[in-house]
């Protein structure tokens, strides 16, 4: 049996939920697991479809750590359990046992200075698992600089489940959404300084010049929301703009579906950086190239001139530049379909693949 520590699951969206359910689901074909989570609400009608067994622990923050920690180390001397996969290393933290733990690093949660009293709990964890999982190159050298031992550290990137056909109704209301609005960009994110929304807006301000029935999707909500809402009155490009939140997935992936360069620069904002960008692999999956930035882990699901491209997120010029070349002569239509077929690598099956060779 693997235990599975998680403080991000299911039905709760997210990536990092997706991420580990996606996980679970896979581990649970070829192993027996068990998943401590922590409680959500209407969390029952979801766990009663799986076909593992999943212990939610509820109350306020710190104190369900302690109590998710104590419940977990009960059951660790009671049950036969072959290794632990944690989500973050705080998941770890206070687990006490001699079994073999393996930690997910992700970018954002390790990055901070090395010396400081976050960094030394850090490496703390880190230092005593089996073997820690970076996300990406990225996340792995980032790891390794702020002290984790590098022989612990390998790479095995996040995986997606095959996509499935979109409804066509969905599709024909994407289509009379954005009518005959041509090229068609997307972000599927939220709104904060580290996804670079701001400059995608401004290089828009020139494509238009260039592309007047341009349009630019964004989908998500956030911090950033408003400040992106109002650059885009003041660039006068509220009619290239359109913005969408709480809307169904199936919705989400029809218009992700129809639009040509999905968008994502993204530039590390204090300790906040891209570990790695599953949004990518989405896209790719509908055979939309991308467009991602080089500080962070994008590299790792975007091959370069072949799936997309990679600019600097910082350099307004090359965002524009790099957006152009892809909409020229329309050599998005090439790298979408080299993208749809580079994505079968991200495949849950063939990811659990690299799972098994360390857990076995």
């Amino acid at each position: 049996m693997f235990l599975i520590i998680t403080r991000a699951f299911p039905p709760e969206l997210g990536g990092m939920q997706s991420l580990m359910w996606g996980l679970t689901k896979e581990m649970s074909k070829n192993f027996m697991v068990k998943v401590f989570a922590d409680y959500q609400e209407n969390h029952k009608e979801f766990d009663n479809k799986e076909n593992f067994s999943i212990e939610r622990v509820g109350g306020i923050k710190f104190l369900r750590k302690i109590r998710k920690a104590q419940l977990i180390n009960e059951f660790l001397k009671k049950n036969k359990v072959k290794g632990i996969i944690a989500d973050h290393w705080k998941s770890l933290e206070l687990i006490q046992t001699e079994k073999k733990k393996y930690c997910l690093i992700h970018g954002k949660e390790i990055n901070h200075p090395k010396g400081s009293s976050l960094n030394k709990r850090i490496i703390k964890v880190l230092n005593n698992v089996e073997k820690v999982i970076a996300n990406s190159e990225y996340t792995k050298n980032l790891a390794i600089n702020n002290g984790v031992n590098k022989d612990k550290v390998i790479v095995i990137n996040p995986g997606v489940d095959p996509v499935q056909e979109l409804n066509k109704k969905s599709l024909e209301k994407v289509e009379s959404l954005l009518k005959t609005k041509s090229p068609r960009l997307i972000t599927v994110s939220r709104f904060d300084k580290r996804k670079n929304h701001e400059k995608i807006v401004m290089a828009l301000r020139n494509l238009k010049q260039i592309y007047p029935d341009i349009v630019y999707i964004c989908i998500g909500y956030g911090d950033e929301e408003e400040n992106i809402k109002d650059l885009v009155k003041e660039l006068d490009l509220s009619s290239q703009v359109m913005f969408f939140k709480d809307i169904s997935s199936e919705l989400k992936n029809s218009l992700i579906a129809k639009s040509n360069i999905f968008v994502m620069p993204s530039i590390i904002h204090k300790t906040s950086v891209e570990g790695f960008g599953i949004a990518y692999v989405e896209a790719a999956q509908y055979g939309i190239p991308s467009l991602g930035g080089k500080d962070g882990g994008a590299s790792d699901a975007i091959s370069h001139d072949k799936t997309g491209l990679i600019c600097d997120g910082n350099n307004l010029d090359d965002i524009y530049s790099s957006l152009n070349s892809m909409i020229e002569n329309k050599k998005y239509h090439v790298l979408g379909k080299n993208a749809k077929e580079y994505v079968s690598k991200f495949r849950w099956d063939k990811i659990l693949e690299e799972y098994k060779k360390i857990l076995d």
